[in-house]
């Protein structure tokens, strides 16, 4: 074991911090993983214990405090290219059969929808363009 230098076992080191990485899909194991191929550059490079001890910690902790928040930042924000039944709100449709509060149809996306209006006490006309403001199953709510 003696014959191994030491920017090997850093190596050795980082590929072992590569494992839970991919089967626990948690990055600070990849963030120390780099610290480990940095401590096996310096080591490398012949510094000693320390120096290559200092340079994985610094790395680490530099990656962990830098990339974590902002991967957390990421990971809370919402897509920003709608897809789906999210692309549909907001969008406009024209009325092709009376849409009241018990039901109607619309063009929407040039496909056939039922329709209800949001206000139930209010109604509109085949021809007329109306604001899809929800969709709830394969009926489109307009105003």
């Amino acid at each position: 074991m003696n014959d191994i230098d030491a920017w090997v076992w850093w190596l050795i080191g980082a590929a072992a911090l590569g494992i839970p990485l991919v089967v626990t899909a948690m990055p600070e194991f990849g963030m120390f993983a780099v610290g480990a191929v940095a401590a096996a550059v310096v080591a490398g490079l012949g510094f000693g214990a320390v120096v290559q001890v200092l340079a994985f910690v610094v790395v680490s902790v530099a990656l962990i405090a830098v990339v974590r928040p902002i991967a957390a930042r990421h990971g809370r924000q919402r897509p920003q290219l709608a897809t789906g039944v999210d692309a549909l709100k907001g969008r406009q449709a024209v009325v092709l059969e009376r849409v009241d509060g018990s039901g109607g149809r619309v063009k929407l996306a040039g496909e056939v929808w039922s329709a209800r209006a949001l206000d139930t006490g209010r109604s509109y006309e085949p021809g007329e363009e109306v604001d899809v403001v929800d969709i709830e199953g394969a009926t489109a709510i307009v105003m």
